[in-house]
């Protein structure tokens, strides 16, 4: 059983910059792809991005391309969001999940565990 606890999320302004942070605990971390998802109000849960189990490669959503960064360190057993140039349409909750994909599926059930995620607000 792994155990994801998500932090770093608060309001911001438009233009502003947020860093989430995705701690593990439990299974060997690095023995699994990540992926970042939002979910805004009345909305389906949204793939942000996804990290190999080695951190090398990152995929992004075009709508996040270009302002987002994910990274890891398995050493830590932790995993970031970077977010900069943040947009009122970013308002969600943020989860992290881990599964056994190579952090390119963009849909939920393709993970196995999740954080309870956190709240980034962005006003205009």
């Amino acid at each position: 059983q792994v155990q994801l606890v998500e932090s770093g999320g608060g309001l911001v302004q438009a233009g502003g910059s947020l860093r989430l942070s995705c701690a593990a605990s439990g299974r060997t971390f690095s023995g699994y792809a990540m992926g970042w998802f939002r979910q805004a109000p009345g909305k389906e849960r949204e793939f942000v991005g996804g990290i190999t189990r080695s951190g090398g490669i990152a995929y992004y959503a075009d709508s996040v391309k270009g302002r987002f960064t994910i990274s890891r360190d398995n050493a830590k057993n932790t995993a970031y969001l970077q977010m900069n140039s943040l947009k009122p349409e970013d308002t969600a909750v943020y989860y992290c999940a881990l599964g056994s994909g190579w952090g390119t599926d963009n849909q939920p059930r393709g993970y196995d565990y999740w954080g309870q995620g956190t709240q980034v607000t962005v006003s205009s």
